[in-house]
């Protein structure tokens, strides 16, 4: 039986904790998507008993998506000043974990989680992806799933390959291609305008892929088939904006990802009062 590696969306994790949880706070320190956060990892090592755990987040500097569209993430609102303070926090927390904790400039989140499945995939383990960001489900095969987080922070959902086509009706290696066609709003990615989610599955179950979607443009009929013919090039780069690229320059240590020392980050999290979390992790 292979080994697990557990690779954490960290910005996803955080943000959904945040917004799905009241405000709370130690002595002035908020930690409500600290708290969160920890309580959808532990959930995550309950289930699946990983060997290694390593948490990616993004830089607060821009990526060469950022590079290659000036509007990329643009209309985003600010991130509110209460969560700004606890990203430092769960990564002292994390630290004292002893888990790994990555970033890579240039790069997001998401590419350290490609770089990971890639890693993993080329040292005979498998990785969970843990995050609810739909880009990640491109990554799933080759002993790569993906828990995506859904309700709140108490339910998530393990896909494979099978799995992905039955829920979202397109297959990992046509995500890319759906995210092409429909866009992003989360990220301002453009896609083709007008071409919703559902109309974007339903092009993809007839032809395949972006390119051969381009490539029949003339036999698509009416508005849709004008829209596909005249936003080519915008449908292209869309798809390239949402294609992870699993090449973040990180270090893949494994035993600096060794989940068996979290109990040493007990004193952190007693100090700043999450004793419901420590209690877990004693468990």
């Amino acid at each position: 039986m292979r080994e697990t590696l557990l690779a954490v969306d960290g910005n996803s994790l955080m943000h959904r904790a945040f917004h799905a949880l009241p405000l709370m706070d130690t002595n002035g320190i908020y930690t409500n998507a600290v708290h969160g956060f920890l309580s959808m990892l532990l959930k995550a090592v309950q289930d699946l008993s990983p060997r290694y755990i390593a948490v990616a987040f993004d830089l607060p500097v821009p990526t060469f998506r950022h590079t290659a569209y000036a509007d990329y993430k643009a209309g985003r609102r600010a991130m509110p000043e209460e969560m700004r303070p606890q990203f430092p926090l769960i990564k002292e927390i994390l630290g004292d974990m002893k888990l790994g904790v990555l970033t890579a400039e240039g790069y997001e989140a998401d590419d350290i989680l490609g770089t990971l499945s890639r890693l993993c995939r080329e040292n005979n383990l498998d990785c969970v992806l843990l995050t609810g960001d739909k880009d990640a489900l491109q990554l799933v095969g080759d002993g790569t799933k993906v828990l995506f987080t859904r309700k709140g922070i108490t339910e998530s959902t393990l896909f494979d390959a099978a799995g992905v086509k039955e829920y979202f009706g397109v297959t990992p290696e046509q995500v890319t291609d759906w995210k092409g066609l429909m866009g992003d709003t989360s990220d301002n990615i453009p896609g083709v305008p007008g071409v919703g989610e559902k109309t974007a599955v339903k092009l993809l179950n007839e032809y395949g892929s972006l390119e051969n979607v381009l490539a029949h443009g003339g036999d698509i009929k009416g508005k849709l088939g004008e829209k596909v013919r005249d936003n080519a090039e915008l449908a292209q780069f869309s798809k390239e904006l949402a294609t992870i690229r699993p090449t973040a320059p990180i270090e893949f240590n494994l035993n600096a990802f060794d989940a068996s020392h979290m109990a040493e980050g007990l004193p952190t999290l007693r100090k700043y009062q999450l004793n419901g979390i420590a209690g877990r992790i004693e468990k």
